[in-house]
């Protein structure tokens, strides 16, 4: 691949701190760095149209879908999520894909913290910490036996992962050291190592051997309500299940039943159809059902990360080399 010219319209709509701003104005230095007058603090909410976009080369942050497709002369976007429903369709990839522009997106700076939540939540009950937390919050009984008794090892135990990315690749090596089982289940049925792929077509069999399902599954037309009440009924009695995918790819009251019938022992859930979730929805008061408020790819430097991936894109893409979390 040739090397890219040197002098470059960057667009922005992300807004950043004021020492992460200076970050990003420093690495882009000697290029056009054009920051849009409708700037979002939200990763999540979906960018507007703009006028400026239309000078650019690059992209950087949640531009306008449909705005990109219709600029020949924006030759990369990089979104500011791991998640990218709104560019996630046909129209959209194959385009870039024909003028040969480039699509990424930041997964690496989400996967390890996504992957640390979901462990943590499977040794916080695993070592009863929630039950005896509880405890310590009321009565102050003092459950000894049971505490002792109920704890359980993740040795030996089988987790199967609803899709395989980049948090999945990390989860499975957080998770290598305790001897588990690892089945990952994912279209593309190409080897892995430490984690045995299948396919689609075998999830019915997957699901029943699990004691932990964790669906990262995201948002798009094939996976809305993936997890649904014909899915739960293959499951284990009792097995684990963690959602820090999105939250349209479970059926949530056919989730709500399998926890109250005890299908599903328990259900961390980081994500949700309608967020912030309902003060009135039922899962909030769902038999061992704990949330968290779309917090797992939580981390302090989140947007000094995302900066820096930029950046270090950047540099690739002005040399040719290869690109960090490269979509299309």
């Amino acid at each position: 691949m040739s090397a890219r010219p040197t002098s470059l319209t960057i667009w922005c709509n992300a807004k950043f701190s004021d020492a992460d701003t200076r970050l990003l104005v420093e690495g882009t230095r000697g290029h056009n760095l054009v920051f849009s007058s409708n700037a979002s603090a939200s990763v999540l909410v979906a960018g507007q149209a703009d006028p400026e976009l239309a000078k650019a080369d690059i992209a950087f942050g949640q531009p306008d879908a449909g705005q990109c497709l219709a600029l020949p002369k924006l030759r990369w976007v990089e979104v500011t999520t791991a998640g990218y429903t709104r560019y996630d369709t046909p129209e959209f990839q194959e385009t870039f894909r024909s003028r040969g522009s480039i699509f990424s997106n930041v997964s690496q700076v989400f996967a390890d913290p996504c992957a640390q939540h979901v462990m943590a939540m499977m040794l916080a009950f695993g070592r009863q910490l929630l039950p005896s937390h509880k405890d310590q919050l009321t009565d102050h009984a003092w459950h000894y036996a049971q505490r002792r008794y109920d704890s359980r090892l993740l040795t030996g135990q089988t987790v199967v992962m609803l899709g395989f990315g980049a948090i999945g690749r990390r989860l499975a090596e957080l998770l290598a050291p305790f001897g588990m089982k690892l089945i990952a289940v994912r279209r593309q049925t190409r080897s892995e190592r430490g984690v045995r792929i299948v396919p689609e077509e075998a999830i019915s069999s997957a699901l029943a051997e699990a004691d932990h399902v964790v669906n990262i599954l995201p948002d798009n037309a094939s996976t809305r309500n993936y997890v649904n009440a014909r899915r739960l009924a293959c499951c284990k009695p009792g097995a684990r299940f963690y959602n820090v995918g999105r939250g349209t790819t479970v059926d949530q009251r056919a989730l709500e039943e399998a926890l109250r019938s005890g299908r599903i022992g328990l259900a961390y859930l980081d994500v949700f159809e309608v967020e912030p979730l309902p003060v009135n929805d039922p899962l909030w008061t769902a038999p061992n059902c704990f949330v968290t408020p779309h917090t797992a790819g939580g981390r302090h430097d989140q947007d000094e990360a995302i900066v820096k991936h930029f950046l270090a894109n950047l540099a690739a893409f002005e040399s040719g080399a290869p690109m960090v979390d490269r979509v299309v």
